[in-house]
């Protein structure tokens, strides 16, 4: 794989991520009380998720110009992981057996695909 694409390949990766985070910042406001259906919708953490998942569209926008297609559906399932990751340490979600086989198939396929096996 070409180092270009390997760039482009960490910057769609940086907007999967960072669109992880603007979920949790999204459910963290979801979770509190607010006083009027206003300040629930225009607070700052909801403001600043929705940039952030602006910010995240862009790159993955302008990753999309390099990578192939194939490769940014992959690249994007990552975003279980951090999801699940998140889950897990922010939100003391449990870990079943149902979501660690789902979570191993992502870096399993993940993994055949690096390898060119796909």
């Amino acid at each position: 794989m070409s180092p270009i694409i390997c760039c482009f390949a960490a910057l769609n990766l940086l907007g999967v991520f960072i669109s992880s985070v603007s979920q949790v910042m999204l459910k963290k406001s979801a979770s509190k009380e607010h006083s009027s259906v206003i300040k629930e919708y225009a607070n700052p953490a909801v403001m600043g998720a929705y940039v952030l998942f602006l910010a995240s569209t862009l790159l993955s926008v302008f990753a999309y110009k390099v990578i192939p297609l194939s490769m940014g559906a992959i690249l994007d399932a990552t975003g279980y992981i951090y999801i699940t990751l998140f889950g897990v340490l922010i939100f003391r979600e449990k870990l079943n057996k149902r979501r660690v086989a789902a979570l191993a198939l992502i870096l399993i396929g993940i993994v055949v695909y690096s390898m060119g096996l796909g």
